[in-house]
């Protein structure tokens, strides 16, 4: 077991240097022409430079936040390693983003040629392989105001948070390299192509049915809740199921960065400097500000205890769901988007039967209903080009409805496939007596003091 073990760790680091090693070479390839892309540099603005460099700061701290979030919510003998799987996808998913991730999502369209114009499923994998092309040039499509290299780094980070929300689900019982080599699946097949269709300015949800996702709630949520729940599905319950959360102060320092760092995630994708940025942090913060308040009152009006967890994870729930429309709705709807939300996640939370399969930390019920419920709000109260179901939109009503069915499958029984193969090459959970002994322990030979 031991010698097998030790190949895995081999293979993963043979792998790092080969992408270090590529990189030298891949530099300037430019294997297909792309200069008529750019603009000069003249075409910069720095007030949007300044604020998208800020906000790709906020949105990168949102990481080391969830993990304090989910840090503190396992038991002892699981903080570390909860942790670390959520810290880790700021490297992993990193080097795999400039090496294949970033091409896979903003490359030339592949896909589907619709009344002579092609509608992307996903990006051409050599496009932007190794960041080629990706200099301080603004691109004219995507972002024509900032470096596209300011453009690719922000996104970044949002490639790096979306499978680290899924570690919640998983915690207490997923091998730490299982873990690591699914996160590359995820961002590669499910990741990528929803980033494309959604985000592309030839993506075919985004461009050709005109699904509107302001910052994420289908791309990040919504894929990592479903990934998720298909987790769960996969690896069986815990051995045992009754803990106490190890550190409640840990998860209000990370409900803090999370909300600090979500207005990065959100005034961030105005992509500039703009009007539009300064409505997508006002509704981001009103928003979780209604859902935190509609958590704590709903338990208790449900004979449960007023708590910082619900507090928590009642704000985290107004964020998700703001996220799509975040920029495209008025303050008073930013209050009915956390209004909702909370109580639709909080019924979920509490729904007896979506406990039994034992979502650790709720992610299913945090984040994936609260980017479904994301989703449909905008779809009726998005002002918007097109319109939205309140503004005579019934066709972009209809395409997200349509587009919520059809990510919700292409995320869940994609990750449920690519969970089978991950426990093929490497087996998914770790043994019962690692479990019994804690995984901080067991996979990491550290512990809490």
């Amino acid at each position: 077991m031991e010698k097998s073990v030790e190949k895995r760790w081999i293979a993963a680091f043979i792998i790092t240097a080969a992408i270090a090693i590529t990189g030298l070479f891949w530099e300037h390839a430019h294997i297909f022409d792309r200069s008529n892309e750019f603009n000069s540099t003249d075409t910069i603005i720095p007030a949007d430079v300044a604020w998208l460099l800020t906000a790709s700061c906020l949105v990168l701290l949102m990481t080391p936040g969830l993990s304090f979030f989910y840090g503190g919510m396992v038991g002892k003998k699981n903080v570390i390693s909860t942790m670390l799987k959520s810290f880790i996808c700021l490297g992993v998913i990193s080097l795999l983003w400039v090496t294949v991730g970033f091409s896979l999502s903003f490359g030339d369209s592949v896909g589907l040629t619709i009344n002579g114009v092609k509608y992307g499923l996903v990006g051409n994998p050599a496009d932007f392989a190794f960041f080629d092309y990706v200099d301080e040039h603004p691109h004219s499509k995507m972002a024509s105001t900032i470096p596209f290299i300011l453009f690719a780094l922000f996104q970044m980070k949002f490639a790096v948070i979306t499978p680290a929300i899924i570690t919640g689900a998983l915690a207490e019982r997923i091998r730490f390299i299982s873990f690591l080599l699914f996160i590359c699946l995820f961002s590669i097949f499910i990741y990528a192509p929803l980033c494309h269709m959604v985000w592309h300015p030839n993506g075919l949800l985004g461009a050709y049915f005109g699904v509107k996702d302001f910052a994420g709630g289908t791309v990040v949520h919504m894929s990592a809740g479903f990934a998720a729940i298909a987790g769960v599905l996969c690896l069986g319950k815990r051995k045992n199921l009754e803990y106490i959360p190890t550190n409640i102060p840990f998860v209000l320092l990370g409900t803090g960065m999370l909300w600090f760092g979500w207005f990065g995630f959100n005034a961030g994708s105005a992509l500039a400097a703009n009007h539009t940025a300064a409505m997508a942090f006002a509704t981001t913060t009103i928003a979780s500000a209604s859902a935190m308040l509609t958590w704590v009152f709903f338990d208790r009006l449900n004979g449960r205890k007023v708590s910082a967890l619900g507090a928590c994870i009642g704000a985290v729930v107004g964020l998700v769901a703001i996220t799509p429309a975040a920029g495209f709705v008025s303050i008073p709807k930013s209050m009915f988007f956390g209004f909702i939300a909370a109580i639709v996640s909080n019924a979920m939370l509490n729904w007896k039967s979506l406990k039994k399969i034992d979502d650790t930390l709720d992610v299913f019920a945090c984040h994936g209903v609260g980017g479904i419920m994301g989703m449909i709000l905008t779809a009726i109260f998005a002002e918007v080009e097109g319109g939205s179901l309140l503004h005579g939109g019934w066709n972009i009503f209809a395409h997200h409805m349509m587009a919520l069915v059809l990510v919700a499958a292409f995320s869940f029984f994609g990750a449920m496939l690519l969970y089978k193969v991950t426990n093929l090459i490497i087996p998914l959970r770790v043994s019962e007596e690692a479990e019994k002994m804690g995984l901080d322990l067991s996979q990491h030979n550290e512990m809490l003091g």
